[in-house]
């Protein structure tokens, strides 16, 4: 028998957690920021009691903070808007969590239905808008933390090209 065999050299295949890194506290990749707005997304008892809605203003509440990053939960009663604009030198995840957003950007415009994800580099300018009849909420994932939002007044989203529906 071979004194080199994979058992030897690896250990006991059914053993395989001593392979796998530890869960990070905190998030530090693309996809775990997703996966942090997910998560949020799916337990609704961490959010749903925040929830305001102002006729006046869109409503925002810092949900959560962490090394570098901000956790926001905004509402959106319908014909709000955030206006054209980017998030200076934060990346971002957009996640809807209730009702729907429209989206639009110099490339077009995406209808964005509870459970739809987006994810944005620095410098990314859009407009998010409630062009629906109900009520919408969303989740807002920045790194770093949003420390500027330049608004634009461009013309490349008044085009208003027809809307492409976007799902989970």
């Amino acid at each position: 028998m071979n004194s080199d065999s994979d058992l030897q050299i690896a250990g006991d295949i059914l053993e395989v957690p001593h392979l796998l890194q530890t869960p990070r506290e905190h998030p530090a990749t693309v996809a775990e920021f997703v996966g942090l707005a997910r998560s949020i997304a799916a337990d609704r008892s961490q959010w749903e009691h925040l929830v305001r809605y102002d006729a006046t203003t869109r409503w925002y509440h810092r949900l959560r903070t962490g090394p570098g990053y901000e956790v926001w939960l905004l509402s959106w009663v319908p014909g709000q808007g955030s206006g054209l604009h980017d998030h200076g030198r934060s990346s971002g995840v957009l996640t809807v969590l209730d009702g729907t957003l429209t989206e639009r950007t110099e490339r077009g415009t995406r209808v964005l239905a509870a459970g739809a994800q987006r994810v944005f580099a620095p410098g990314y300018a859009h407009e998010v808008a409630n062009d629906a009849l109900e009520p919408a909420v969303s989740l807002h994932v920045y790194y770093p933390g949003l420390t500027e939002m330049p608004m634009h007044t461009s013309s490349a989203c008044e085009a208003r090209p027809e809307p492409r529906p976007v799902t989970a």
